[in-house]
């Protein structure tokens, strides 16, 4: 499946796309954005205006079937990511979905199995595997700056924020149904997405999910340790209900470590017996756009090929189900 420019929907266009995601694909070389869609027309009609696009729908299969669309950016909330992307690749197009992939684990081999039957390519936003503030890590690792990894470790704290304390305006970042738990899965997904990505898959995993202030039914704070398959040893605690906000990773080796935040524009530390060197690096304007780059060459055969695939993003669900005990 190749394209010589590739047609963009976006099903859901809300505040992800204003400036995160939707630009990039206008931006993109051999890329164009030519329709967009949301349930609320006057919403969706309004973006389309001030982002020049040119078409609008507030019916997600009307975009599907749009024969002016190639591939769809499914950009709703993880309760709807498995119907959209069935919907897409019984239509024969490609599926960008959102990060976390679906709502748990078997919805994800769902979308997975439905694209491979329908011949078409899933790929899922975990841009941070395209960023390359995160490549340098990879660079890193791969250059041995560490030795032989040894474990990995991450704490991630916040303090409960006032759409999760009100429930007339809960946030639906902790509705389950909608979500597939708490802000672990929204945040955690980011962390441990880019520990695959860095150091391969995960294969063993234990944690405890509770609910320690009460704010909402999800889980707002998870323990657990994990194994990759190479042997190398993971821990991490993520809490969203204490009284200051923490990002911090580490990577640890024979031979040194390295220090980096998930969210933050701290620099990348890298510590060794002959001292500290660290690397800073500007995000992009559109976070996603790195990654929709190689999602484009891939349908193009321009070149790269995207380092974040439907079975990639599924294996992120399956460890944050097995943390939580889902």
């Amino acid at each position: 499946m190749k394209f010589k420019k590739v047609r963009w929907g976006i099903i859901g266009c809300g505040n992800v796309t204003e400036v995160k995601s939707g630009p990039a694909f206008q931006k993109v070389k051999n890329s164009e954005l030519v329709a967009v869609m949301r349930r609320t027309g006057e919403l969706a009609k309004d973006y389309a205006e001030r982002h020049h696009v040119p078409k609008w729908y507030d019916n997600a299969d009307s975009l599907i079937n749009d024969p002016d669309v190639d591939a769809v950016y499914i950009a709703t909330p993880p309760g709807s990511h498995k119907e959209y992307t069935l919907k897409a690749a019984q239509a024969g197009k490609p599926v960008y979905v959102e990060k976390p992939m679906a709502l748990n684990f078997a919805e994800c081999q769902e979308m997975i199995a439905a694209c491979k039957a329908a011949g078409v390519p899933l790929f899922v936003a975990y841009y941070r595997r395209a960023m390359p503030r995160f490549l340098k890590i990879k660079e890193l690792l791969e250059n041995n700056a560490i030795g032989d990894v040894r474990f990995v470790s991450t704490a991630q704290y916040q303090k409960a924020s006032d759409d999760v304390k009100d429930p007339e305006k809960l946030s639906w970042r902790v509705q389950p149904e909608i979500s597939g738990g708490g802000l672990y899965y929204d945040l955690a997904s980011h962390t441990l997405d880019l520990f695959d990505f860095l150091l391969g898959p995960i294969k063993d995993v234990n944690g405890f999910a509770s609910n320690q202030g009460g704010f909402y039914r999800a889980e707002d704070i998870v323990t657990g340790t994990y194994m990759f398959e190479s042997g190398i040893h993971g821990t991490g605690t993520w809490c969203f209900s204490v009284f200051e906000n923490v990002d911090v990773n580490e990577i640890v080796g024979s031979k040194g470590k390295i220090t980096f935040s998930t969210f933050g524009s701290e620099p990348i530390v890298l510590t060794t017996s002959k001292g500290a060197e660290q690397w800073s690096f500007e995000p992009p304007q559109h976070v996603h756009q790195p990654l929709v780059e190689t999602i484009v060459e891939e349908l193009t055969g321009d070149g790269n090929k995207c380092p974040s695939t439907g079975e990639s993003g599924a294996r992120t669900n399956w460890v944050m189900g097995e943390m939580t005990n889902l």
